[in-house]
């Protein structure tokens, strides 16, 4: 009972998902149009990105690579601007949660090593606010992205454009947050040695460009799921153990309960009567009571503006501890280093978050 109510605690959302999935089952038993619910390409592409993500973490590439970045900068402010920087960065290309995971346990050794724990909740809320909004610009940088760019076969320039503006806007903010909240004195940095084997380095970036392709529709996905898996499970085994198997969960058991939303009739007219006022401010208020990730899977049954419902699946990540999953994974964290302090941090978090919320939803409002 002990490790099954850890495992809840640590997938609060999958669980709410399988619940979810249940409850709805009820209403719409099984029958054989449940299998229609699963987006296999998504589920399949978004396995291989984590995989190899997991294979490349494993030997500590993200780790070794960002060290060497921060080794350039020599003060606290640009410290903490390189590591936001590098999280933001990190979630284009390995999804929000898989950046935070690699990038938080750096930003809490650079801050440990050098006597800088004072930035660390102000340092944590920005990386996750960075990862949250620097996925948005890549159809693989957060998973309701991959999902949304695949359901609507968005065009990747189209794609890009669509989230360009909020995400330059995101820089800027977060850049003046930095500024204005971090001091300029001076640090000095150690930095571990990690070599790291060019060999396996070169085989497992490979892979992540075929993860990549996959996305992009270049490659068919089965082809490169199967590639991966192989390869893989005769190189790092590892790898494939530590993959977010929830994270995936989660997906298939809001495809189902979506799936049976979306076949009654009552939810369907409110959902689409509520989404044609506004799908932008809907998607966003719906993101911060059941997180981004369900929200975009169960919307995108009722509207087709997948440009307003793209950008307020991403903005609305910012807000709430459980607007995204990436914030909980943040939580966890911080609270793990500085026991006995989640409640300042809980604090600190919501005004940071919703500032940038408001900031983002006004602007997105105005320039439409």
């Amino acid at each position: 009972m002990r490790i099954l109510l850890e495992f809840v605690k640590k997938n609060t959302v999958f669980t709410i998902a399988v619940i979810a999935a249940v409850v709805t089952s009820f209403i719409i038993p099984p029958d054989k149009e449940y299998i229609g619910y699963f987006d296999f390409k998504v589920l399949s592409c978004l396995f291989s990105v984590l995989a190899v993500v997991c294979a490349l973490r494993s030997m500590r590439f993200f780790y070794s690579t960002a060290q060497k970045i921060v080794k350039r900068f020599d003060t606290a402010r640009n410290c903490v601007i390189a590591l936001v920087y590098i999280t933001f960065i990190g979630s284009m290309l390995i999804a929000n949660d898989m950046a935070l995971i690699t990038f938080l346990p750096l930003g809490y050794y650079v801050l440990k090593s050098t006597d800088s724990r004072k930035y660390m909740a102000f340092l944590f809320i920005m990386q996750n606010i960075a990862a949250n909004l620097g996925g948005m610009l890549t159809p693989f940088g957060n998973p309701q992205n991959l999902y949304l760019y695949t359901k609507f076969h968005i065009p990747t320039g189209e794609f890009v454009e669509i989230m360009f503006a909020p995400f330059i806007l995101s820089v800027v903010l977060m850049t003046v947050c930095c500024f204005i909240f971090v001091g300029n004195e001076h640090l000095k940095i150690t930095v571990e040695e990690n070599p790291l084997d060019p060999k396996r380095v070169a085989l497992y970036l490979v892979l992540f460009a075929i993860s990549v392709i996959m996305v992009f529709r270049v490659l068919p996905y089965y082809i490169g799921l199967i590639v991966i898996f192989v390869v893989l499970i005769f190189e790092n085994p590892k790898a494939l153990k530590k993959v977010d198997y929830p994270l995936l969960g989660t997906f298939a058991a809001f495809f189902i309960f979506s799936g049976n939303m979306a076949r009654i009739d009552a939810v369907k007219e409110l959902f689409a009567y509520l989404l044609d006022k506004s799908t932008l401010l809907f998607s966003i208020l719906s993101c911060q009571v059941i997180s981004n990730v369900p929200s975009a899977i169960l919307l995108s049954q009722f509207t087709e503006n997948y440009r307003d419902l793209l950008v307020g699946v991403n903005i609305g990540g910012v807000g709430t501890l459980i607007s995204s999953l990436a914030s909980l994974i943040t939580f966890r964290e911080y609270t793990k280093h500085n026991p006995g302090k989640g409640g300042k941090y809980l604090l600190m978090f919501s005004a940071f978050n919703f500032l940038f919320l408001i900031i983002l939803t006004v602007f997105m409002i105005l320039i439409k």
